[in-house]
């Protein structure tokens, strides 16, 4: 039987290992998980998602699609890889990128946004979220508190459980979710870097997040999200297209 101790020195240990530096966001990050182990668990839920839902067969809108994405994929140096793109047949606005080179647009997003610069903007927040490794990062450090968090719980008996389940909570809360918003922040950054690229027009990255705040109807205090509060991406995008000089 591992020790809690012994938990905890490997799980200090996987820390110092697993710390590669991304030249894209200038930062270290923990990286715990493979490349060819995420891109396996993308395309089986790749899979699933076409098996479950349902898939439109709008030539025009999967058109679309395809050449907005297309052009994002190539301004984020990732047209290196085959890229397949479905459009899902949902009222609710989403999109999603998978690392493994899978495009998902649904018919509410297309309803949504008023033309292809802010189709673009969903697209290139997506991709940049695979640019920057965030899936591995974010599985990497789940799994490590995860870790730690199990080794302090076996500690000293009941008072230790219940200590630990306080701050599982205090984890969660105050490094786990707030970590989970700066992608957030970051994929938004990238996101606008490759709208640039590609000739797309960067003001509508703002306008998109405006109208999607606008279509809310409530909100999760930001201390307790995984996203941003709406006024605070809008006024970083708004920054980070001025300090760059964008319109």
């Amino acid at each position: 039987m591992i020790r809690p101790l012994t938990l905890a020195a490997l799980a200090a240990t996987a820390l110092l290992g697993a710390c590669a530096y991304n030249e894209t966001l200038g930062r270290n990050q923990l990286l715990i998980i493979d490349d060819s182990a995420l891109t396996q668990q993308a395309d089986a839920a790749w899979a699933e998602t076409l098996r479950t839902q349902r898939v439109s067969s709008d030539a025009a809108a999967n058109a679309r699609i395809r050449r907005v994405g297309d052009r994002i994929v190539q301004a984020a140096g990732l047209s290196d890889r085959r890229w397949d793109y479905a459009l899902f047949v949902s009222e609710s606005p989403n999109a999603f990128v998978l690392p493994s080179g899978k495009i998902g647009v649904t018919t509410g997003l297309l309803a949504l946004v008023r033309n292809d610069d802010q189709l673009a903007t969903v697209l290139g927040h997506e991709v940049g979220h695979v640019v920057a490794r965030h899936a591995a990062e974010r599985y990497s450090t789940t799994a490590i508190t995860g870790t730690v968090l199990r080794a302090g719980q076996s500690l000293a008996g009941d008072q230790a459980r219940a200590a630990g389940a306080i701050g599982g909570l205090g984890a969660q809360l105050g490094f786990l979710l707030p970590f989970s918003r700066n992608h957030e922040l970051e994929a938004d950054r990238l996101g606008v870097d490759y709208l640039q690229r590609a000739g797309f027009r960067t003001s509508e990255a703002v306008a998109l997040w405006r109208l999607m705040a606008a279509q809310r109807q409530g909100s999760t205090p930001e201390f307790a999200s995984t996203h941003p509060s709406d006024a605070n991406r809008i006024a970083a995008l708004e920054q980070y297209i001025a300090s760059k000089g964008w319109s």
